[in-house]
């Protein structure tokens, strides 16, 4: 790389910000409040009668 090239690519580095979509942002931050709202609702319905009977979970895994 010449000086020159090394000049014209430090002002090329210099020039105006290339502006970024916040939509994405915005979105994904919307995809993880549904999700985890959508978690928090399953943990409340499933959560106080939920049992687990550990002789079939063990069973299923092949732990008798």
């Amino acid at each position: 790389m010449t000086e020159a090239d090394a000049i014209e690519r430090a002002r090329e580095l210099l020039g105006p910000p290339t502006v970024r979509d916040p939509a994405m942002g915005a979105l994904g931050a919307a995809l993880l409040a549904a999700v985890s709202a959508l978690m928090m609702a399953g943990a409340v319905i499933v959560g106080p009668g939920f049992e687990v009977d550990r002789s079939s979970a063990d069973a299923m895994r092949g732990f008798d």
